[in-house]
Order: structure tokens, then C-alpha cells, then sequence
């Protein structure tokens, strides 16, 4: 057999690192769990209409007019639309990782869905992270647009932030304070599963 010339041995793909892209798929699941309840929280919030009462404004003078009404609609709508839209996306990058993973001979056991299916996909990293970019933006629209909705409608309930109730500043302030720090948390994470 020493005479035998041996054909070289080619490598068709080199292995994928390992957990190559579980932090993106852990990332993805994230975005699409939370964009659901977010989603049906403007979903709600567009079935609520300010005319329905409970308002606890005495004075006329602080009592919102119909173009906070009218703001608060359109940014539940926004926010509505965003959220659909990140979610689209994340869900699409996560059948896109399994077809990769399928096509490049994953097989179709069950036990190769989900994160373990991703461990061994082939994937256009650049498409991945732009992917993940583009989910994230709409989620953090989502939020911003949400955020301005709950805003009018403190202005609605409580009064107008103009006519300076200790209620209204007491339930804005924190919203304008706790969302914003939230969403840097969640921006650092997205910006690590993008570096990954």
C-alpha cells in the first residue's frame, strides 16, 4: 500500500465554531417573545378609546383636547406596526438559520430544531447581524412610539403635563426614566449577539 498514491483529503466546509450562532437565535427568541406582549399591549391600546370615561381631570383648563386623542392613536398604531415588523423579521433570520442548517445536511431529525439546529448552520454571518440590526431598530421603535402613547394617555386621564399635576409628572417621569434605561440594557445586548 506504500506504493498507492493516497487522494487528498478536502474539507467541503470548515466546522462551524461552536455555539457559532446560539447567542443570535437566544437573541432572536428574545426580541420575538417580548415583541409579542408589547404587540398585544398596543393591540389594546387601540381598543381603548378616551371617550369610554375614567377620566380625573376636574379642570377645563387641564383637560386634554382631541389632538392628544388623536397622538395617541397614531403612536399605537406606530408602535403596533413596529413591533409586527420586528417580529417578522426575527422570526424569518430564524427559519433562515434552519434552512442553512437543513441544506447543509442537518437532516430532519427533531432533535436538530431550535439552537442545537443552529450550532451546526452555515449562515452568511453579514445577513445574520444586519438581520438582527433591523429587528432590534423596530423593537426600539416600538418602545419609543409605545412610551409617547402611554404619555398622551397620562395627559388624557390625569391632565396636561402644561398645567403642572404633581399625578401627571408623578406617573411621566418614571415612564420617561425606567423605558429609556431598559432600552440601553436591551441595545447593549443586541450589540453583543451583533459582535458575536
Amino acid at each position: 500500500m506504500d506504493g498507492v498514491e493516497q487522494p487528498p483529503i478536502r474539507a467541503a466546509h470548515p466546522p462551524p465554531p461552536r455555539y457559532a450562532t446560539s447567542i443570535q437565535i437566544t437573541a432572536l427568541d428574545g426580541i420575538v417573545n417580548v415583541n409579542s406582549l408589547f404587540t398585544f399591549a398596543a393591540f389594546v391600546g387601540l381598543a381603548w378609546s378616551p371617550s369610554n370615561g375614567g377620566v380625573l381631570v376636574d379642570s377645563p383648563t387641564c383637560a386634554a383636547g382631541p389632538h392628544l386623542a388623536e397622538s395617541m392613536v397614531t403612536f399605537h398604531v406606530f408602535s403596533f406596526s413596529s413591533f409586527l415588523f420586528s417580529s417578522l423579521v426575527a422570526m424569518s433570520l430564524k427559519q433562515a438559520i434552519r434552512l442553512a442548517w437543513v441544506g447543509n445536511g442537518g437532516g430532519s431529525s427533531r432533535s436538530g430544531s431550535g439552537a442545537a439546529a443552529a450550532l451546526r448552520a452555515h449562515v452568511n454571518k453579514a445577513a445574520l447581524r444586519a438581520g438582527i440590526v433591523v429587528s432590534a431598530i423596530g423593537t426600539v421603535s416600538g418602545y419609543a412610539f409605545l412610551m409617547l402613547a402611554l404619555v398622551d394617555l397620562v395627559q388624557i386621564k390625569l391632565g396636561t403635563l402644561s398645567c403642572g399635576s404633581l399625578h401627571t409628572y408623578g406617573a411621566v417621569v418614571p415612564l420617561l426614566i425606567f423605558v429609556p434605561t431598559a432600552l440601553l440594557f436591551y441595545v447593549s445586548v443586541v450589540f453583543y449577539a451583533f459582535t458575536r
